[in-house]
């Protein structure tokens, strides 16, 4: 199989958002200033690669470290790294030649392929207490490393995955460890301290005020920041952001798209990509009174779903019907579009037992759009007897939710995956071993566990496309999940401010944010 042919597999479902690379955030040389401030929605949680919360931290991970390969401005393509060679030289053999001269901060030498194996076989290994990566399923296709030379290597497969380029080797799960730094640090301080070879370093991080990262001038790659000092800066609720935008305090910041005629102003881009996030309420299936498929029934029966995007969503964000946006390969277009039934809900609920409701706690990410999609929720569950306790959570506490099975406590949760371009990335959130880590609704379906790994191995995209489809088909008939939106970004931008934005708007290259 030749490379080029093993990229179009991989990029199969990604390639209808190439073209919003054109709407202004593609990367294009010119002169760069000294500095810029972006606002993140959220503070950096853990920046080891394998057991990163979210596209926040591996944005930070990948201006640092090192991957063979890594994405191109506005693309799902991607370019080499610290590879100076990659082939696919079978379905289920990769080749790479590192680049020479490559060295880790902090003195911990050379990166070299023990270096590779290390950090790609660390996914398929659990730790000394017997707990896998977080992001073990990006990787759940490595048999092993071959360390063949200094600088030279063999990634052996267990099986094909034509998902592996996007989801695992160009992203945040491909990033290279310096092995002598986490036998020396460990795995805890890993997460709070980011050795890498890349284009930047992280100069400091004041958790909840700002993290900085400037230029490493010992980088020796092919990929050059183009910007000396990137500053970011943790700003949650969306109102202090756009006044923080507005005084000049931050040059770039994800906007509402309610909001885009009062940002289109002189001086500011304005831009909005189409997002394959997954948004979604679901009752926790492990507790009563959900644990009856036709309480669930009647939730979905008697949440509004288009009240919700009307009223929180301000009629602009697309509604979602199953877990794949339009733009990947195995989008279900005939999902079932639920209305709400109020007499049918109540029905559902007497027929469990429920005839009287019952009181129910839906937990949330505290912010503005959550807090108004929690209240018209709690209206519309009011209507069937359901007594809806809302509790609002600050983004340490709601995402500590995915660790040591606190999840276990829930009830009813309104949750935001962000999503990849590959569906693999998306239904590994769903599988039965994710139940205590991202799993939350504690779904379990050994038939979707199947087909989870059976899409992820299958190279031909048309039998990829109906394992996709299968599986969403699954969760409908559990009721664990009552679909949203897959989101719609919007960024506002300075003056001559120039970001690296991939197609799913919330990766972004640092290194490719450029300046006037």
């Amino acid at each position: 199989m030749s490379l080029d042919l093993s990229r179009r597999q991989a990029l199969i479902g990604g390639s209808a958002l190439l073209g919003l690379a054109t709407t202004g955030f593609a990367g294009s040389a010119f002169a760069a200033k000294d500095s810029i401030t972006v606002r993140v929605d959220q503070d950096l949680l853990n920046l080891d690669p394998a057991n990163r919360s979210g596209p926040i931290d591996v944005n930070v991970i990948n201006a640092v470290q090192q991957g063979l390969i890594s994405f191109k401005p506005g693309s799902t393509d991607w370019e080499l790294d610290a590879a100076e060679e990659i082939t696919q030289v079978s379905d289920t053999e990769i080749s790479f030649k590192l680049r020479k001269g490559l060295t880790f901060t902090d003195g911990y030498g050379e990166l070299t392929a023990e270096d590779v194996k290390f950090s790609f076989e660390r996914f398929i290994k659990p730790n000394d207490a017997g707990k896998k990566v977080t992001y073990a399923d990006d990787w759940a296709a490595l048999d092993h490393v071959e360390v063949t030379g200094p600088l030279s290597g063999k990634i052996i497969l267990k099986n094909p995955s034509p998902a592996l380029w996007v989801i695992a080797l160009a992203d945040g799960s491909g990033r290279i460890l310096s092995k002598k730094a986490f036998e020396k640090l460990g795995e805890e301080k890993i997460a709070t301290t980011l050795i890498g070879s890349g284009p930047y370093v992280l100069k400091e991080w004041k958790p909840r005020e700002r993290f900085v990262l400037e230029r490493n001038t010992d980088y020796k790659g092919p990929i050059k920041g183009h910007v000396k000092t990137i500053i970011g800066k943790p700003i949650a609720e969306q109102k202090t952001a756009d006044l923080a935008f507005q005084a000049g305090e931050i040059d770039f910041t994800l906007i509402e798209p309610e909001n885009i005629a009062q940002f289109k102003k002189a001086g500011t881009t304005v831009v909005e990509l189409p997002a394959i996030d997954y948004v979604w309420i679901g009752p926790n299936i492990g507790a009563k009174p959900y644990d009856d498929v036709r309480v669930r029934q009647a939730l979905r029966l008697a949440i509004d779903i288009d009240a919700v995007l009307a009223g929180a969503y301000g009629g602009l964000y697309p509604r979602a019907n199953a877990l794949l946006a339009p733009s990947l390969l195995g989008y279900w277009k005939d999902a079932p579009v639920y209305k709400r039934d109020v007499e049918a809900a109540k029905k559902l609920l007497a027929d469990a037992g429920h005839a009287d409701g019952f009181k129910t706690r839906l937990t949330i990410l505290a912010g503005a759009k959550t807090e108004a999609v929690a209240a018209i929720v709690q209206a519309n569950l009011a209507e069937v007897g359901i007594e809806v306790e809302i509790e609002a959570l600050d983004g340490g506490a709601y995402w500590a939710l995915g660790e040591n099975d606190a999840s276990k406590k829930l009830e009813l949760s309104l949750i935001n995956y962000r999503g990849k371009f590959d569906p693999s990335f998306q239904t590994q959130w769903f599988t039965s071993d994710q139940v205590g880590t991202w799993n939350w609704q504690r779904w379990r379906s050994k038939e979707f566990d199947e087909l989870h790994a059976q899409g992820a191995k299958t190279v031909d995209p048309a039998e990829r496309a109906k394992i996709y489809v299968k599986a969403q088909q699954l969760q409908d008939e559990s009721a664990a999940f009552i679909w949203l939106t897959h989101n719609l970004y919007t960024f506002a931008a300075k003056e001559g401010v120039k970001p690296g934005v991939l197609p799913n708007g919330n990766n972004w290259l640092y290194t490719a944010f450029e300046t006037a």
